[in-house]
């Protein structure tokens, strides 16, 4: 059973899941409105756009759950929930503003990569002081 600050990280884990469905959601409504058939990804800029933002959520979902779990489990769960609850909207700004235009899309992936950073550099770093501990 996981103690009571683990379910903050697993309440962010859910919210990065459902970012990342919505993004999933979003590409296939494209696929059918600009009649794209399946398993080509050639089309409009509008849905190329669309798929785009799906595939780098995922890109960067693989990086920033495990980051996030080992980020808890060697630093702090609290300080993990805290830091990724930033990663679900951020990728939401990123998705939206890539399916107006490829330009609006900056904020968005500016703000959801330092959670990633800081869960690779801190799990690495909180490892080491806890190896030295031993």
């Amino acid at each position: 059973m996981l103690t009571p600050d683990y379910w903050w990280v697993t309440l962010v884990s859910g919210l990065a899941l459902l970012t990342y469905y919505f993004t999933l959601l979003v590409a296939g409504i494209a696929r059918v409105r600009f009649k794209v058939p399946a398993p080509s990804h050639d089309g409009p800029e509008d849905y190329i756009r669309r798929v785009r933002a799906h595939q780098n959520t995922l890109e960067h979902l693989v990086l920033f759950l495990p980051g996030m779990w080992l980020f808890a489990l060697t630093v702090s769960p609290l300080w993990a929930a805290a830091i990724g609850a930033i990663w679900p909207p951020a990728r939401l700004a990123y998705a939206i503003g890539y399916h107006r235009a490829a330009e609006k899309r900056r904020i968005g992936i500016y703000a959801s990569m330092p959670p990633i950073y800081i869960f690779v550099l801190g799990t690495i770093i909180g490892s080491i002081v806890h190896l030295i501990r031993l």
